[in-house]
């Protein structure tokens, strides 16, 4: 009996997650910072992965967009 043939997974572009020193940098902020956020909220969506944190630069970006205050 043949083997069932499995449907090509769609190509994803996907990026790499951003690590909590690599998203410290981006945003300009000491690391301590970026551990404040997931531990106490605060800050963008956080994900764990074992024991080391990651965000995707998706939600990152959209983090950063909600913070922007208009100019009177």
């Amino acid at each position: 009996m043949p083997r069932a043939q499995l449907a090509p997974v769609a190509a994803v572009d996907r990026r790499k997650l951003a690590t909590a020193r690599e998203l410290a940098d981006y945003c300009g902020v000491p690391l301590a910072t970026v551990y404040q956020w997931s531990h106490r909220g605060g800050g963008p969506r956080m994900i764990k992965v074992g024991r080391h944190l990651r965000a995707r630069w998706e939600d990152i970006d959209r983090w950063l967009d909600e913070q922007a205050i208009d100019a009177a």
